[in-house]
């Protein structure tokens, strides 16, 4: 399993967000890679299909998917309002994912 946290450099939510991983895997008792990825310029936020910072996937996989389209450098807002992943949505990210070994 490959997670990885993206975002841009300088970014307030990047680091929680790294630890919010970190301890729902430890919750789940998940041993898996945790990969930071910075985007720095519009062209790889664009490629990435990054919609904000800080975006969480698994193994591919955004952890809140958001239908959206328009993609770069920007700051990320989840659905509760927060701009860190919700714990939720992590755990149900790692779980499809252990489920598809």
């Amino acid at each position: 399993m490959l997670i990885q946290v993206l975002c841009v450099p300088e970014c307030r939510n990047c680091q929680p967000a790294l630890d919010r991983v970190r301890q729902v895997l430890r919750s789940e008792g998940v041993d898996a890679r945790v990969e930071e990825v910075l985007v720095a310029e519009e062209a790889a936020a664009r490629s990435l299909h990054f919609p904000g910072s800080p975006t969480v996937r698994v193994n591919g996989v955004d952890v809140e998917p958001s239908g959206q389209s328009d993609f770069g450098l920007a700051c990320r807002l989840y659905a509760d309002g927060t701009g860190l992943p919700p714990e939720q949505a992590l755990r149900r990210a790692i779980s499809a994912a252990r489920e598809q070994r």
